[in-house]
């Protein structure tokens, strides 16, 4: 939570804050995010104006995951920019008394409010660094990830194969083994008597 006690109520008036916190839980993706408790830098801008303050800023933190692609844990640094409005709650009263009642209510899901002149900065700060992290983050943008046979990381040996069959000619490898097996048998037979040809 940050006061916004010394902006008061005076447009223009701005205060710059530099705060580092502890990371709630569950700050990220199944793949990626920042450790719950790891310390987040921020560096805040809040400016009052007519309806509430304006809050821009920057969160830097550790991230900690791993590869998508070799599952091997990765770390990172990130940092993530956001820019949220917090109304004055008596300035949306008077916001709602001049718009229709579907805008009213479109309008009061999307807004945060100040509450005792207090900012609860955490579901922006949430939503920032979800937006910014990557979807499939890898150690290496090369990466070659894992054998799919026998889950071997590729990285660790590039030669890294496998001898494979193709099924469909499985059943004829038997048959490879004896090359000169069946061509005796198959051979045209001489009755020893050419010279009766007719």
């Amino acid at each position: 939570m940050f006061d916004t006690r010394e902006l008061g109520r005076r447009p223009g008036a701005l205060k710059r804050v530099a705060r580092s916190v502890p990371a709630p839980a569950d700050l990220g993706i199944e793949v990626i995010g920042v450790a719950e408790g790891a310390t987040v830098e921020l560096d805040l801008r809040l400016e009052s104006v007519m309806e509430g303050v304006l809050v821009t800023g920057t969160a830097r933190a550790p991230l900690t995951g791993e590869c998508v692609r070799c599952l091997e844990p990765l770390e990172r640094e990130l940092d993530a920019d956001f820019q949220e409005m917090y109304s004055y709650p008596d300035a949306d009263a008077r916001s709602r008394l001049a718009a229709t009642d579907d805008d009213a209510e479109e309008d009061e899901e999307d807004t945060l409010f100040l509450e005792d002149d207090m900012i609860d900065l955490e579901p922006v700060l949430r939503d920032a660094v979800v937006l910014s992290l990557p979807l499939q983050p890898v150690c290496q943008e090369d990466c070659p990830g894992l054998c799919s046979e026998c889950g071997a990381r590729l990285a660790d040996d590039p030669d890294h194969h496998h001898e494979s069959v193709d099924i469909r000619w499985a059943a004829l490898q038997g048959l490879a083994g004896s090359p000169q097996d069946g061509e005796k048998d198959n051979a045209p037979r001489s009755n020893g008597d050419d010279s009766q040809e007719k």
